[in-house]
């Protein structure tokens, strides 16, 4: 329970005295203290929030967009997501890096000064898992290490930020990290350094946890594997997918618990590692993990950042989903192509794909060509000769039970609602742009002091 946002929602319509006593009663529901302990407390939040409205100066205050993420679909892997993601690289803009944000890519890219590129992504663990640590420090440190490896560069070392709720018990902090450095010594890339915090301090009660996995890598040279090195007449390459995060969710709340251990394996980065050890890796075009709302969202951003379009194969996809975990999703009505499978996706000319394919082959590894790319704009698929479209939804395939009572019905007002999320990206990027000019002449006139 956030007590400072049960504060703020009430404070302008509700007199301190009622709050104090209300905000009390819940306090006492989590806390194990007495009734004036509990309204002492209380009436300190409601002390805190009322200074702290004084606090209106520019960089304090924010106009609100009116659209919240639940209803917007932020972090659910759909066209809302998608939308929002574009709207944070339009904040951050155009940067000097190799691959900066509006190549809306697993990774950045910055050239190294000692030559070569250094990769940086990071990841945050699956929101369902925070009763399950382990799971969800072993799947966010392996996706973490996927989007380096997708980049072209190999992972030097892992970095974790944790945040735990004030009542959770600290066992949880340490099973998250098991996960994260069974993953690190499985393919001896070390977990080196991390952040240890309270969600919102002592402000939020419960047991919640959260946190992501960050990695930094290398790669030699100037072969780099975004987005936008995809070609016409590029083949698509993908793996098989036993899902990472997403599926072990699906499994624990969807009553198939005995799936969980498919997921608990390191295929995609032995691939990556194999393949980058042969001439074949510096030929490929492009790489991605399929897990942006499955192939359905991954080839459509693809697609719209390159500009270019992309044939699908679906029924060659369906085959590439691990048989227990096809299994699942068939007997629970989830649609296999609109979930994160945690699948290789390769692009690159049909003799290379093939060379690639070759090596997976030596490794056991099942994979097949799902599609190709043309030159003209969109995607879609290709069932029985005829092609159709091959669209992401509002949000993901629902794959939990409150998945499903949520729905991934696009909103009638999503138009509406993206021009206020463009609207208010905007405005955050004029604020930057009025903090980063002040600082400026700050440092200017530093340089002038004698």
């Amino acid at each position: 329970m956030d007590l400072e946002g049960f504060v703020r929602h009430r404070i302008d319509r509700t007199s301190d005295d009622e709050l104090g006593a209300l905000l009390a009663r819940r306090i006492a529901e989590h806390k194990a203290i007495g009734d004036e302990d509990a309204l002492r407390l209380a009436r300190a939040v409601i002390d805190e929030v009322r200074i702290s409205l004084d606090a209106r100066s520019d960089v304090c205050a924010w106009e609100p967009s009116r659209v919240t993420m639940g209803r917007f679909g932020v972090g659910s892997r759909g066209t809302g997501d998608m939308h929002a993601h574009r709207c944070i690289a339009q904040v951050i803009g155009r940067t000097s890096a190799a691959i900066d944000a509006l190549d809306l890519d697993d990774a950045g890219v910055v050239a190294s000064p000692l030559g070569g590129h250094l990769v940086v992504t990071v990841d945050g663990m699956h929101s369902r898992l925070s009763e399950f640590p382990f799971l969800a420090g072993f799947h966010a440190a392996r996706a973490a290490l996927r989007d380096v490896w997708v980049m072209g560069a190999r992972p030097l070392a892992m970095l974790a930020d944790v945040h735990l709720a004030d009542d959770g018990d600290v066992a949880r902090i340490l099973d998250f990290t098991a996960g994260i450095a069974a993953v690190g010594e499985a393919v001896d890339v070390p977990l080196v350094t991390g952040s240890t915090l309270r969600i919102g301090g002592d402000l939020v009660l419960g047991e919640r946890l959260t946190g992501c996995v960050g990695a930094v890598g290398e790669a030699p040279g100037d072969h780099l594997l975004g987005r936008r090195g995809l070609e016409p007449g590029d083949l698509l390459l993908e793996t098989e997918g036993a899902g990472g995060g997403t599926i072990s969710t699906t499994a624990i709340y969807g009553g198939f618990p005995e799936v969980i251990d498919e997921t608990l394996n390191v295929d995609f980065l032995d691939a990556c590692a194999h393949l980058s050890e042969h001439l074949v890796w510096q030929r490929l075009h492009a790489m991605t993990d399929v897990t942006n709302g499955g192939l359905r969202g991954d080839v459509h951003e693809m697609a719209g950042t390159t500009g270019l379009g992309i044939v699908v194969r679906p029924e060659r996809a369906l085959a590439l989903v691990a048989p227990k975990v096809r299994r699942m999703l068939d007997r629970l009505e989830i649609d296999p192509l609109g979930v994160s499978v945690d699948a290789l996706l390769a692009a690159g000319r049909p003799d290379d794909i093939a060379d690639a394919g070759a090596v997976l082959d030596g490794l056991g590894l099942r994979w097949d060509v799902v599609g190709e790319v043309r030159a003209t704009p969109g995607v879609v698929q290709v069932l029985d000769g005829i092609e159709a479209p091959f669209a992401p939804r509002f949000r993901e395939s629902p794959y939990t039970p409150v998945k499903k009572v949520v729905g991934d019905r696009t909103p009638d007002d999503f138009g509406e609602m993206a021009s206020r999320v463009s609207a208010a990206a905007e405005r955050a990027a004029e604020k930057k742009r009025r903090i980063v000019d002040r600082l400026r002449r700050s440092r200017s006139k530093a340089d002038r002091q004698p």
